[in-house]
């Protein structure tokens, strides 16, 4: 296997992030001569072309851009590994991008990354919610966190906790259903986050099992929606306990067919592959395992 030069791929990622040598090399604190001659020798060691040069900018080619994205997270995982080292491991510093779905990123990560943002004052976060999937490598993210079900045995993942399912309704539409048969043809909120919105099954004291597909009476894509309409009696949905807690207890919310469970699922943290963990990760891992303890001890 042939050597591989962190110099230059350090070179070549300035000059992406920067769209020119001269930018890069200003950056760097080097001449241009330098920067160009180290990333036409990562070409030659590659025998691949990762620039388009012009006479204005310089762009990756697509080689370049995956290249590029490795690069990115081999250099912030160094750089993290040294600043550690320097400090005897002591303290969290740098930027943790942590990845989130809506719902659980706005109830439960946003406010922890408020009190790690406290408790590491050297440490800044910067928080991605979304409720499709996100490229871990390309966004740079140093943890991502999975409400459901992983379907990708290769992630490195750890699992932090579960969730509980609840069919519920506002109060005001009076639905009083006891069994699932009866919430065939009901207004249903159908959350096309999740790949099969409308197909639900219910079970009872691990025995009894039915299947209901619902009538679909709106179709909406974030989690956070679909509890708005649902508290504005658009129909049932079918939502995570760490949602609709507290309007359970306020009584904005209602569950339909208690004494029947829908199937739970897993909190998980998801690494980009690696094998080291800045302490900054571990440290906010540690957070939400701790948190998590904290909510099933209640």
């Amino acid at each position: 296997m042939q050597d591989i030069n962190l110099n230059r791929l350090a070179y070549f990622a300035a000059v992406v992030d920067a769209g020119s040598f001269t930018r890069a090399a200003d950056r760097l604190g080097i001449t241009k001569a330098v920067v160009s001659q180290q990333v036409a020798r990562l070409e030659d060691d590659l025998k691949t072309t990762l620039l388009l040069r012009s006479t204005r900018r310089v762009e990756p080619t697509e080689a370049g851009r995956q290249l590029h994205a490795r690069c990115v997270m081999i250099l912030r995982e160094a750089e993290d590994a040294f600043d550690e080292l320097a400090q005897g491991n002591v303290e969290p510093r740098g930027i943790l991008r942590i990845a989130a779905p809506n719902d659980y990123g706005t109830a439960t990560i946003a406010p922890l990354a408020a009190t790690f943002s406290r408790r590491y004052p050297q440490c800044s976060v910067e928080l991605l919610l979304a409720d499709s999937q996100i490229d871990l490598v390309a966004n740079q993210v140093d943890l991502s966190i999975r409400v459901g079900w992983l379907t990708d045995s290769s992630l490195q993942a750890r699992r932090v906790g579960s969730f509980q399912q609840f069919l519920v309704a506002a109060p005001d539409m009076g639905i009083t259903i006891t069994d699932p048969d009866g919430l065939v043809g009901l207004p249903f909120i159908a959350n096309h986050a999740l790949r099969d919105p409308l197909v639900w099954r219910f079970s009872r004291n691990d025995i009894e099992h039915r299947t209901v597909r619902m009538r679909q009476a709106m179709a909406i894509n974030t989690t956070p929606a679909v509890l708005a309409a649902t508290l504005a009696g658009a129909g049932l949905a079918v939502l995570p306990d760490f949602l609709v807690a507290d309007h359970l207890r306020a009584g904005t919310l209602q569950r339909i067919a208690p004494d029947w469970s829908l199937p739970s699922g897993g909190i998980h943290v998801v690494y980009p592959a690696a094998r080291y963990r800045p302490s900054k990760v571990s440290a906010f891992v540690n957070m939400l395992v701790d948190s998590r303890k904290t909510l099933a001890h209640g």
